[in-house]
């Protein structure tokens, strides 16, 4: 029996093999996270976490993918790109984070 492929934590799509990933630490490296929980996710949903929020962010109120999802910009960027195949890469939609 052959293991289903792992599963998106933002957009919820499955990651098949040869798709661009991405591990991401739920809490950023420079925030503490070193040696901490990471998740593996779609390199474009990767992109657009990290063009979304700030690594102070991203330890303070972003740590589970749920509280990801939850995200407005987030959320309907899931919800965008889950109409796409799981193979999917662009540019990020969107403009750069404002600090």
């Amino acid at each position: 029996m052959q293991d289903a492929d792992p599963i998106c934590p933002l957009c919820l799509r499955p990651i098949p093999p040869g798709t661009a990933q991405s591990l991401h630490h739920l809490v950023p490296k420079l925030k503490g996270g070193k040696g901490g929980p990471v998740v593996r996710m779609h390199h474009i949903c990767h992109k657009e976490i990290h063009a979304t929020l700030t690594e102070a962010e991203l330890a303070r109120h972003y740590s589970t993918p749920e509280a990801l999802r939850a995200h407005p910009r987030l959320a309907r960027f899931a919800q965008w790109v889950a109409r796409r195949p799981p193979g999917f890469l662009s540019r990020v939609p969107g403009g750069p984070r404002r600090r």
